[in-house]
């Protein structure tokens, strides 16, 4: 019996992978200007996680499972720079990457785009 290996995607592991880098700021210097910097530098981070997640729904051969998990992965990484933000998340980031996957995922000519 031949058993072929799982197919590894990054792409869907990578938002995790860029969120376990983050930085943290340090217990005894909270200058505002260094609280700014950091919240900036999580704000990159966000924008080259949802931009390369945007990517990947866009442009590569995924099925909708790994379409979905890779929106999960995304989420919780974004999850994991802003804590107290998943309202903001959802409303501006999973519509997004939710009209990504209809595009994506809809058969043409079908009755499954109209409500």
């Amino acid at each position: 019996m031949n058993i072929e290996p799982k197919k590894f995607h990054l792409y869907l592991i990578l938002p995790l992978i860029l969120c376990y880098y983050k930085t943290s700021v340090k217990p005894g210097s909270v200058l505002k200007e260094e609280l700014i910097r950091e919240e900036e530098k999580r704000m990159r981070r966000l924008g080259v996680i949802v931009n390369l997640t945007e990517a990947a729904l866009m442009q590569s051969d995924i099925s909708l499972p790994e379409a979905l998990r890779l929106m999960e992965n995304t989420k919780n990484a974004a999850l994991g720079l802003f804590p107290d933000k998943e309202f903001v998340y959802d409303l501006i980031y999973t519509s997004r990457f939710r009209r990504i996957l209809h595009e994506r995922f809809t058969i043409p000519g079908s009755l499954s785009g109209r409500n």
